[in-house]
């Protein structure tokens, strides 16, 4: 199969292109190469016979319909957008723009392209989204594939927008599409504004740790790796015009999460002094900040056979020791616009 994945250059695009192409299948890489795409993150492959890469804009139509052109492909895998809720806050239109107007163009260039091929029935349109879309849980329940959007930042209004855009690209055009919504990932490429990447790489730095509020808001944490497994697996096995939620079933308070991380950094890189836990520091909460996330995932275990294999202890050991072995990578990134920044705080 040849996929095409926008946002291959990014951290859960880059792990599907990994995974993609060590399973044999052809794969174009299209990345606009914004602030947190690192073509670094696709070199285990760049490579491979199986592998092209395009630099495009999503939200250039006209180069868009050259790359269906070139490369005829035969499945779309939908990943790029703008995806950091701080930088939502600060500058909504960039989150617009892309995750809006970016899949609209998708849509089109893919409608386009699949009506000129005669409709395949095997063509798929795969549109990855997030749980942040059904806004925040109380202390009990879980996101279903039909619990009711509710969106409360910026980013996950447009990610909203954008789902729905493509169930209506389907009821309206047929467009053979499948979703997906996805919990909080983690993992080795993660780019250094993210939450578990800022906790180790401010750690080694002997910086303080931030952690919004009270700590207590709580996640569903999934290792990147498992997900872009999911992920394929939705492309070529999930029923057209179905959601399915992927989901860690590794619920953590953001508390918790980092004294795990610091634990781990106690034991493989320890300080000449005290704990890395000495330098967590509790600051302003984020603006709307949704308590808790926490995904069911029923429906992609019991009609597509996926669980998760990687308990967030092992995933965050994995990636401790891929950030403590990669330094190099990350160093290069952090001079870039924002890292390292409180952001988010204009609301």
């Amino acid at each position: 199969m040849k996929i095409l994945i926008t946002g291959g250059a990014g951290f859960i695009g880059s792990a599907v292109v990994r995974l993609a192409v060590s399973r044999g299948h052809e794969v174009v890489n299209c990345d606009a190469l914004t602030y947190a795409a690192c073509l670094a993150n696709v070199a285990p492959v760049a490579e491979s016979d199986l592998y092209a890469f395009e630099q495009v804009d999503i939200r250039d139509r006209e180069a868009l319909d050259a790359v269906f052109q070139k490369h005829s492909p035969d499945a779309v895998m939908h990943l790029a957008a703008e995806s950091h809720v701080d930088r939502s806050i600060d500058g909504p239109a960039d989150f617009i723009e892309t995750n809006i107007t970016g899949t609209f163009n998708m849509l089109e260039a893919s409608r386009s392209y699949w009506q000129q091929k005669g409709k395949p029935a095997d063509f798929r349109f795969h549109h990855i989204s997030t749980d942040e879309v059904f806004g925040s849980l109380g202390k009990e329940g879980m996101f279903t594939e039909d619990t009711p959007y509710d969106p409360r930042s910026p980013y996950s209004a447009s990610k909203a927008s954008s789902d729905h855009l493509v169930r209506a690209w389907h009821e309206t055009y047929g467009l053979p599409v499948v979703l997906t919504n996805c919990s909080n990932n983690y993992g080795p490429y993660h780019f250094p504004e993210k939450l578990v990447p800022v906790v180790i790489i401010n750690a080694l730095a002997g910086k303080p740790i931030p952690i919004y509020g009270k700590g207590d808001n709580v996640r569903d944490w999934l290792f990147v790796e498992d997900h872009a497994d999911a992920l394929l697996l939705a492309l070529t096995q999930g029923e057209v015009g179905r959601s399915y939620n992927i989901g860690g079933e590794n619920e953590r308070t953001n508390l918790e999460l980092v004294e795990t991380i610091l634990s781990i950094l106690d034991d493989v890189r320890p300080k000449a002094e005290g704990s890395y836990k000495d330098q967590i520091t509790f600051v302003e909460d984020r603006p709307g900040h949704d308590q808790r996330y926490a995904i069911d995932p029923t429906r992609i275990r019991d009609e597509l056979g996926w669980r998760p294999s990687v308990t967030v202890e092992e995933g965050l050991e994995r990636t401790v020791r891929w950030y403590l072995d990669n330094e190099d990578w990350w160093q290069a990134l952090l001079d870039r616009k924002g890292v390292g920044v409180r952001l988010g705080t204009k609301a």
